[in-house]
């Protein structure tokens, strides 16, 4: 564990550098907050124009401080905090808070001073700058000003949160309280110019007081820090939820290949969230439902869910959106729908089908405890979610003490949907071990959250074993034909069609006599990739044909991208494949390789999957056979690769072999390769490999 952030979270002494007197100003906040939320340690306040505030000495400047404090609060301006952080520095404090804002996110000025906050701390961690600082709520210490810490009270639980946004720390701290979801400490790190998300995630992986991780994410600054944060979080049974902000972003522009266009920024994130155990939360509310269901510890083995209702209609709710999720809402087996008879007689229960209605089971705690054990006892149900109706609301305590009471029995999940605005009963019921809902849809989210958890491993095996590096200082440089593209590829083990290069009709016609069967006739330009865009391929020509259609070729394409072609690619038509795409795709995040359905309509049905390429001792490595084979299988076109309704088996060895040959090229290649695409790559039945029909490759 960091001894610096340890200190930062829990200092047993804060200074306030630029306290105020006055509580209602912000500046004031942070003494009059500590004191009011029982910080147990020493405050001391730091203000040359006032002796005294609330009863604490106050002390004219650092040096007169009367002892080293753990952590300093500096609530300066951006033109002067850095020289109290280099005072603070000189001192020996292990953190500083540094709340002003007017730094990189200012422009260029901004950016100058958030340097001269870097050469001041020197050693000492900073938190920020434009941070609102941080609450743990284990140890009740709060450093921040966030007005949200009016509050009184505040239930503390296992939930972490690290936020990049200060004002959104506010936000979940004021709704988890109202909603009874407990919080262990809560870490806005905004501009991090120094501790950033992947810091505090790698730290609260061994804070005993949480359980569960929770991120607003802007951006990730450092991506293999964050991958080993993530993955230390998942091997420690702790998982970490983000909601990431800017999916309506264009992703990066394809400059000449279709991959760029259909793995944009926010598709990367995807990858790696999903590479590291990360549940990408899809909407904000999901930030505190997703978690609040994860900290109870309950485990879900499956998608099979009975929904326990007195509300029809709400039952109904709740029913057809999981089943759009792809849960399942089987009826009661035999057994459990005898178990719910013999609990009430009479016409009013409904027993045989799911949402299984037990009417006035919100007013009779005996008979709603008996349907609950009974259902959790099922085989038949993975789940069980609780329908609170209107009848619940004249004794909201007896209801939850009905459904606490059969917790212990059990470890599969409980979750209750509130159908009427009852905010209060949804608090009641979260503190008392049931996440509660106010909305069918969060019902779902929780549950599907649950299930990744459980279909995640983070693995501790070996990457890939890179193949020998093969000799690349021939390779040119700038964008390569098509001819040249498919020669590199062939290099590195993606076989290719057979073709020939020509510069006449009288060529092409020769070389269609020597290829046999029907060929295809492409431009051959490193200028124009697209060629169908522009009228450059032609399919299922012979001998006798090609001639003239590459004298209508030569024209059609002068006309509509004003280019003169000189070369021309005739090439062995394959048959009897399956299309896909395989690209590869660079940003920030690092580099990923891009599977998909090919051809021309890829762009069209974007069935696509990306998967980031490993990072080990600051060298690129492959993906393995296992990653390539699952990346194959995650496609919603895998079935037309595994035989779908009688059509052949395709050669997915063959397939998965090339893969790992792709990621071995980017990974040897690592930032020489600008972008690199082959579409379609046909996939030919099992025992005939797969060919390489089209290819982009663009080298630095």
């Amino acid at each position: 564990m960091n001894h610096a952030i340890a200190k930062l979270l829990s200092p047993r002494s804060v200074a306030i550098i630029g306290a105020s007197a006055d509580p209602r100003k912000t500046a004031g906040r942070p003494v009059a907050y500590l004191r009011k939320h029982g910080f147990a340690g020493r405050i001391l306040p730091v203000n040359p124009k006032v002796q005294e505030i609330d009863g604490l000495p106050c002390y004219a400047d650092i040096a007169a401080l009367p002892e080293v404090p753990d952590v300093a609060v500096v609530l300066l301006g951006a033109e002067r905090a850095h020289l109290a952080v280099r005072e603070l520095a000189a001192r020996g404090c292990a953190a500083a808070i540094v709340l002003a804002s007017g730094y990189t996110e200012t422009g260029e000025d901004g950016a100058r001073r958030q340097q001269q906050l870097i050469d001041a701390a020197g050693g000492m961690r900073l938190l920020g700058p434009n941070t609102i600082g941080l609450v743990n709520l284990t140890d009740r210490i709060v450093l921040s000003p966030s007005g949200a810490l009016e509050m009184d009270e505040f239930p503390a639980g296992s939930i972490g949160v690290v936020s990049q946004s200060g004002g959104i720390l506010g936000s979940l701290l004021s709704r988890a309280a109202a909603r009874g979801i407990g919080l262990s400490k809560l870490i806005s790190t905004s501009n991090e110019v120094d501790l950033e998300l992947a810091d505090f995630i790698d730290h609260l992986a061994d804070d005993p007081a949480t359980k569960v991780i929770a991120l607003y994410v802007e951006t990730v600054r450092n991506p293999g820090k964050f991958r080993a944060a993530c993955l230390k979080a998942a091997r420690a049974g702790k998982p970490v939820v983000a909601f990431k902000i800017g999916r309506s972003e264009a992703g990066a522009q394809a400059a000449v290949s279709h991959t760029g266009a259909m793995a944009g920024a926010d598709r990367m994130y995807d990858a790696l969230f999903k590479q590291v155990g990360v549940i990408r939360a899809q909407s904000f509310a999901d930030l505190l439902d997703i978690p609040a269901a994860l900290a109870t510890g309950r485990v879900l083995r499956g998608r099979r869910v009975a929904i326990l209702t007195s509300t029809g209609g709400a039952g109904t709710l709740v029913s057809d959106d999981l089943g759009v999720a792809g849960f399942e809402t089987p009826a009661p087996d035999a057994a459990t729908a005898e178990a719910l008879r013999a609990l009430q007689t009479g016409s009013e229960a409904v027993l045989d089908r799911n949402p299984i209605d037990v009417t006035l089971a919100g007013l009779r705690p005996d008979l709603l405890r008996g349907a609950i054990n009974a259902l959790l006892a099922s085989p038949s149900y993975d789940a069980l979610i609780i329908i609170v109706g209107s009848s619940s609301l004249a004794m909201p305590e007896l209801l939850a003490a009905a459904i606490q009471d059969c917790l212990p029995h059990c470890d599969k999940p409980v979750l209750a949907y509130v159908s009427p605005h009852a905010p209060e009963i949804g608090a009641l019921l979260t503190q008392r071990g049931v996440p509660a809902f106010a909305a069918a849809e969060s019902c779902t989210a929780a549950l599907a959250g649950m299930l990744r958890v459980r279909g995640f491993e983070a693995s501790d095996a070996a990457p890939a074993s890179a193949p020998a590096a093969l000799d690349i200082g021939d390779l040119p440089s700038g964008s390569l034909d098509e001819a040249q593209a498919k020669a590199v590829f062939a290099r590195f083990g993606l076989p290719g069609a057979a073709e020939r290069v020509v510069r006449s009709a009288e060529e092409a016609e020769a070389a269609a006599r020597e290829l046999g069967g029907r060929v295809v006739l492409k431009i051959l330009s490193a200028e124009i990739t697209h060629k169908s865009d522009v009228g450059g391929v032609a399919v299922g020509l012979t001998a006798e044909t090609i001639g003239a259609r590459l004298a209508q070729m030569r024209s059609d394409v002068a006309a509509r991208a004003g280019v003169q072609v000189q070369q021309f690619l005739v090439q062995q038509m394959v048959a009897g494949g399956t299309e896909l795409i395989l690209g590869l795709h660079r940003d920030a995040l690092g580099t990923a390789v891009l599977l998909g359905m090919g051809g021309v309509t890829a762009e069209l049905f974007q069935d696509t999957t990306l998967r980031l390429l490993p990072h080990v001792d600051g060298k690129l490595q492959a993906l393995t056979a296992a990653e390539a084979l699952a990346m194959a299988q995650e496609l919603k076109t895998w079935p037309l690769l595994d035989g779908f309704r009688g059509r052949p088996k395709a050669d997915v060895r063959a397939l998965v072999d090339a893969i790992v040959a792709f990621s071995a090229m980017a990974a040897q290649l690592g930032e020489r390769v600008i972008e690199a695409e082959i579409n379609p790559v046909f996939v030919l039945p099992a025992g005939q490999g797969v060919r390489a029909a089209d290819g982009v490759l663009v080298l630095a």
